[in-house]
């Protein structure tokens, strides 16, 4: 078994950092369906400005909204306007079909990588 990439939001902006909520990324729903994030899955946060990396979980945000929130701990090394990626692995026996989606500077759907 090794781990694998199976999903990936690319350039997405960071739209709020909330130090006082206890932990995690809060990710519009429509992009983790688009990419297979499940609420509660552990996914790994680089950001492209600051180069700060970091692992944390997913709690759906508000469909259509474009939220990428940084919430906790996280948001002392991700601030508000930073450009990240975001990625899901999984454990398998081979590589899974991976989803990486692009989105625009609203945090909108682009297409398919």
């Amino acid at each position: 078994m090794r781990w694998f990439l199976h999903g990936k939001i690319h350039k997405a902006t960071v739209t709020q950092a909330d130090l006082n909520y206890v932990g995690s990324i809060t990710i519009d729903e429509d992009l983790c369906e688009k990419v297979g994030f499940a609420e509660g899955e552990k996914v790994l946060i680089v950001s492209n400005t600051s180069g700060s990396r970091l692992e944390t979980y997913v709690i759906y945000g508000e469909r259509g909204s474009g939220v990428i929130c940084m919430n906790g701990a996280a948001a002392h090394l991700v601030k508000k306007g930073e450009e990240v990626i975001i990625m899901g692995f999984e454990l398998a026996d081979k590589s899974p079909e991976t989803k990486l989606v692009l989105v625009d500077e609203n945090n909108k759907f682009v297409r398919y990588l």
